[in-house]
């Protein structure tokens, strides 16, 4: 005979670890055709294994709550395969904290990569601009007059940026934007590039740039393969060198912060007649940056791993309804694994 209903929480332990246990795993380990879960679908497996006795859809989706498991959602993500990244990632992590100490030393930390595919969108129609009590309207349809590739330069410990805008981020794109670094900055003895792995980066015409810039012979025939060429560019030796983050780690490239800049101020938003006056400006913008906002950021991650990577919004809720377990109150143990985070910076004296 089937059970009287019950409560929500009255469900023993083992039965809510099923549903979670279930949410966790593929739904074709368990013929189910649909590509994800649905709270129908754990609904119907778990009928089909309990009859009766099966907990109710929205008894499950309590529990998948109260353990923050959603198998509705899902993300992309790049994970790194190098061997060494906790290495490299110390590395850079700790250079950028170093940064401030060697700009008084005579060296200079710069972070160096490209933005490409920037498009140059004119809107079809005229945008009606913003008013009391309405926003700023945009038409969807616009004019496309192209592509642009920003090649830039982020100095670590003061915040200017070096550009060059061109259609293309070839080799010798890349080579030229070294050179003009180079010149802007030729009062500098000591200088080190932070960059990621791509091909550009580590080229034949880069490796020609820096053996200029060291008083070096460049002989090609020894920089044959890409091995050779990095561990000529990296050499800690020379006064002018590159520090590569880790493959798939081009997040440890702090000019990635930067980019976020003009991607909100200037190209979200903008509307442009042609390529000419898009490149007109942006310079403009650029400049304006330099001279007026420009500022370092405050690297705190060093490579070592986070204490806890859960974002901010969602530690209250942990907090008040445990992580992963099976009741509202958080276990006692939660309290050394967790720390809950400040909402105030202690301040230091």
């Amino acid at each position: 005979m089937p059970r009287d209903p019950v409560a929500p929480r009255s469900f023993p332990p083992d039965e809510r670890l099923e549903v979670i246990t279930l949410a966790s795993e593929r739904t074709a380990e368990h013929d189910c055709p649909a590509t994800r879960w649905s709270l129908d679908d754990l609904a119907r497996e778990l009928v089909n294994r309990h009859a009766d006795e099966a907990m109710h859809r929205s008894t499950s989706q309590r529990v998948l709550h109260a353990a923050d498991l959603k198998p509705h959602r899902s993300i992309y993500w790049l994970n790194s395969h190098d061997g060494d990244f906790d290495a490299k990632a110390a590395a850079t992590g700790q250079l950028y904290v170093r940064s401030p100490v060697l700009y008084q030393q005579g060296e200079l930390v710069i972070s160096t990569d490209e933005k490409t595919g920037m498009q140059i969108l004119q809107r079809k129609y005229p945008t009606q601009l913003a008013r009391p009590g309405h926003p700023e309207k945009r038409e969807h349809e616009y004019i496309r007059h192209g592509t642009r590739a920003l090649i830039a330069s982020f100095v670590v410990p003061t915040g200017e940026v070096v550009w060059n805008l061109g259609p293309t981020r070839t080799s010798i794109d890349f080579a030229n934007h070294l050179k003009k670094v180079a010149h802007q900055f030729r009062d500098w003895s000591r200088m080190t590039w932070v960059l990621d792995n791509l091909n550009t980066h580590w080229s034949l015409e880069a490796c020609a740039v820096l053996a200029t810039l060291n008083s070096l012979a460049f002989e090609p025939r020894r920089l044959r393969t890409g091995t050779e060429r990095k561990a000529f560019l990296t050499d800690p030796d020379h006064r002018y060198r590159f520090v590569f983050t880790p493959k798939h780690g081009s997040r440890l490239d702090q000019v990635e912060l930067w980019f976020s800049v003009p991607a909100r101020r200037f190209l979200r938003r903008g509307d442009f007649a042609s390529a000419t006056e898009f490149e007109q400006r942006l310079a403009v913008y650029l400049e304006a940056y330099n001279a007026r906002e420009k500022h370092p950021y405050r690297w705190t991650y060093t490579g070592q791993p986070l204490v806890r990577a859960t974002p901010f919004s969602q530690t209250r809720r942990q907090q008040r309804e445990g992580r992963a377990w099976f009741g509202t109150r958080p276990q006692r143990f939660d309290r050394f694994l967790y720390p809950p985070r400040p909402y105030k910076r202690q301040q230091t004296s």
